[in-house]
C-alpha cells in the first residue's frame, strides 16, 4: 500500500483522487512530502521521475492524471457522559503545513508512531478542536458511523448523536461516512442526518479493495471545489455515491462469529439479546442500531439527497460466474483481461455495455453484470465481523439469504 502502488491500483479501478490515510504517522508522513507535489490546489500528484517509471505499469486503457489528497484516521478511546466511547474520525487537510501542524499538536497527546491509525486518548469534540483550530480548511468526518466497536453511532461504545459526540463543535460537521454495512437509504431514516451529507469511502486495507466504495463527483479538480460540493450537498456536483450492498458489510445483522449465531434485528428482540450457544449477549449490528435511533420508516427518502449506486467488486462477479475463489489465478487472469480491453474497473461495473463485455470475456460474467447493476442478487448478511456472502447465480437461495435491494439512482 505504498504511493506507488496505489498510483497504478487507483487508475485502474476507476479512481481519479485517491486519499493518503495515515498522514500523522512520521514515516508514511515523510514518505509522502518526499514523492508527491502540489498539482491542483490541496491535491498532489507523484513527481514526474516516479510517475515516468510507473507508466508501463498501468493499462494503456486505464490511464488517467490521478490527484492525492492527504488524510489520515484517529482513533479516539475516552470516558463521556458516564460511559467508555471508542470513536474514529477521518481528517483531511490542504498541505502539508496543515497536517504537520495537527501532527504536532497530536503528538503531545499520544504516541503517533504506533499505529498508522493512532490510539489516541482524546475526545472527539477535542480532536475537532485540534483540528479546526489549527485550520478552518481542515475537514473532519466521523468514519464508519454505525461500525459497533469504533464509531460514533456504534452500539458497544457511540453515541446517540452528533451533538454528544461533538459538543459546540458539531456544526463543523457536514459529513458522515456510511460504512460498509450501511447505505444511505438506511440513514436516511434519522431526521437527526438530514443536516449532513453522506459520503462513501473504501476503507480499503488492501490494494484489490480500493474503490469499493467512492463518491463520483462533476466538479473542478481541487480540494476546495470537491468540498463544497459535499458540504453543500448538491446533486448536480456531488453526483452520486458508489455503495456495497451493506448486507456484504461485515457488521449489517446481530451475532456471534464464533458460535455462527446470526440474528436479524427481530431474532435479536426474540433471544433478548442473548446468543443461545454461550450465553453472553450477542454484537448489535448495524441494522438494529440504525431502527433503534430512526424516526422515519424504512423506505423514506428525504427532498434533498445524494443518489447512490450499489456494487459488488469485479473480481467477486468473475469469480461466481466461474465457482471458483476470488484469489485463484484464473480470477485474476480474467480481470486484467477485462480492464486491458475495456478500461478501469468502475467504468465496466457502471457504464460498458452488456454486449462488449461479453464479446472480451464469458456470457456468463456479462451476465453478472447485469445481474448487480439490477440488484439481482441473494446475499447471506455479515454480523459480528463475518463479510457477507454473495452469490449472484445460485439456483437456490442460500439458507439465511436476503434479497438485495435495487440502485437507487
Amino acid at each position: 500500500m505504498d504511493l506507488e502502488n496505489l498510483y497504478k491500483w487507483a487508475q485502474m479501478k476507476g479512481i481519479k483522487v485517491m486519499a493518503t490515510g495515515d498522514f500523522t504517522h512520521p514515516i508514511w508522513f515523510k514518505e509522502l512530502r518526499s514523492k508527491l507535489e502540489p498539482a491542483e490546489y490541496g491535491l498532489f500528484k507523484l513527481k514526474l521521475e516516479i510517475e515516468k517509471m510507473l507508466k508501463d505499469d498501468v493499462p494503456e486503457s486505464c490511464r488517467t492524471d490521478m490527484r492525492f489528497m492527504l488524510t489520515s484516521e484517529v482513533s479516539s478511546i475516552y470516558t463521556a457522559l458516564g460511559k467508555g466511547r471508542r470513536v474514529h474520525n477521518l481528517i483531511a487537510v490542504p498541505s502539508f503545513e496543515i497536517a504537520e501542524e495537527i501532527n504536532k499538536k497530536l503528538s503531545a497527546v499520544g504516541n503517533l508512531m504506533s499505529d498508522g491509525r493512532p490510539i489516541l486518548g482524546l475526545p472527539s469534540d477535542k480532536l475537532a478542536e485540534i483540528v479546526f483550530t489549527v485550520s478552518e480548511e481542515a475537514v473532519l468526518v466521523p468514519a464508519h458511523v454505525w461500525t459497533p466497536y469504533f464509531s460514533v453511532f456504534g452500539s458497544m461504545s457511540g453515541f446517540d448523536s452528533l451533538e454528544e459526540c461533538f459538543g459546540e463543535w458539531t456544526d463543523k460537521i457536514f459529513a458522515i461516512e456510511t460504512g460498509l454495512s450501511s447505505d444511505p437509504a438506511m440513514n436516511w431514516r434519522l431526521t437527526a442526518l438530514d443536516k449532513v451529507t453522506l459520503i462513501s469511502n473504501s476503507d480499503s486495507h488492501s490494494l484489490s479493495k480500493i474503490g469499493r466504495e467512492a463518491n463520483v463527483f462533476d466538479t473542478d479538480l481541487s480540494y476546495t471545489a470537491i468540498w463544497a460540493a459535499v458540504k453543500k450537498k448538491d446533486p448536480k456536483k456531488f453526483l452520486y455515491t458508489i455503495e456495497f450492498f451493506p448486507e456484504e458489510g461485515k457488521y449489517h445483522f446481530d451475532g456471534h462469529a464464533d458460535c455462527h449465531v446470526s440474528f436479524s434485528p427481530d431474532e435479536t428482540r426474540k433471544h433478548n439479546g442473548i446468543c443461545p450457544k454461550c450465553g453472553r449477549k450477542v454484537t448489535v449490528g448495524v441494522l438494529n442500531r440504525v431502527e433503534k435511533l430512526a424516526d422515519r420508516k424504512v423506505g423514506f427518502v428525504p427532498k434533498k439527497y445524494i443518489p447512490y449506486k450499489n456494487l459488488v467488486s469485479l473480481d467477486k462477479i468473475i469469480a461466481d460466474a466461474m465457482g471458483v475463489s476470488e484469489a485463484s489465478v484464473k480470477v485474476q487472469h480474467e480481470y486484467l483481461k477485462l480492464i486491458y480491453a475495456l478500461g478501469n474497473e468502475l467504468n465496466i461495473l457502471l457504464k460498458t455495455s452488456i454486449k462488449e463485455i461479453a464479446k472480451i470475456s464469458m456470457p456468463k460474467i456479462a451476465e453478472g453484470v447485469l445481474k448487480v447493476r439490477e440488484g439481482k442478487l441473494k446475499i447471506v448478511p455479515g454480523y459480528d465481523g463475518e463479510y457477507g456472502k454473495i452469490k449472484i447465480f445460485s439456483e437456490k437461495k442460500p439458507e439465511g439469504a436476503v434479497s438485495a435491494k435495487a440502485n437507487r439512482s
